[in-house]
């Protein structure tokens, strides 16, 4: 009998370790709430831009995007802050918004509203790959941030740093492929088609990136359950 406890313990903590897993994750998002209020402002400058005249009284019509994009971007955090909730996601989202929507207000070209997003998404993507090829995966990090509270005892199982691996190759391989889309819409000037990629190719294909890397640990887990000695 003293023996049945102990193999059940770990089972159980490791069935528990899953949904956090999966809960954190969806914080390192923001959830459903700051899925949306992220994709707001840059929701607003892709529709307004196209729709809006060319002059509209003192501004012209891509000032008017620029300025309602960064003031809903405003207005989203300082709800969040007079709500004392956090605003992590609204004050990052802010600070790309701010550098495009100043670039942009600069040059007078739509384009540039979206040249911050693109630089960094590119820079994202080389430094996903070669953490994966030097064998220090990224989404493996996060991994243990999120769901092992920062331990290092992943690094010590070789299959799960190989699928961690693995992972981080696809989602640098996937902000490579979408930002060089970008980058050669921005070449030829084409700044709506450049705006529906940047809405699109964003929170729709991290959060896609995000649920199979999801799926995959769990997975891995599970394969791991099925195989420990314990359960024989």
């Amino acid at each position: 009998m003293s023996t049945e406890t102990p193999s059940r313990k770990p089972d159980a903590r490791e069935d528990d370790e899953l949904p956090p897993f999966t809960e954190q994750l969806s914080q390192q998002l923001g959830g459903v709430k700051g899925v949306v209020e992220a994709a707001v402002p840059i929701t607003l400058f892709v529709v307004l831009n196209p729709l809006l005249p060319d002059r509209m009284g003192p501004l012209s019509g891509l000032q008017w995007a620029i300025v309602i994009s960064a003031a809903s971007a405003l207005g989203i955090a300082a709800w969040r802050a007079m709500r004392k909730e956090s605003i992590r996601h609204a004050l990052n989202g802010l600070f790309g918004i701010a550098l495009g929507a100043f670039l942009a207000w600069r040059s007078t070209d739509a384009r540039d509203f979206y040249l911050p997003g693109i630089i960094q998404g590119s820079v994202y993507g080389v430094l996903l790959i070669v953490s994966a090829l030097v064998r220090h995966p990224v989404i493996g990090w996060i991994y243990a941030v999120v769901a092992q509270g920062g331990k290092k005892e992943w690094r010590q199982n070789k299959p799960l740093v190989d699928i961690l691996s693995r992972i981080t190759i696809l989602w640098g391989a996937v902000f490579l492929a979408k930002n060089a889309v970008r980058i050669w819409l921005y070449w030829i000037d084409a700044d709506n088609a450049l705006g529906l990629m940047t809405l699109f190719g964003g929170w729709p294909v991290t959060i896609a990136l995000t649920a199979f890397t999801i799926w995959a640990v769990r997975r891995h887990m599970r394969s791991v359950e099925s195989a420990s000695p314990s359960e024989a």
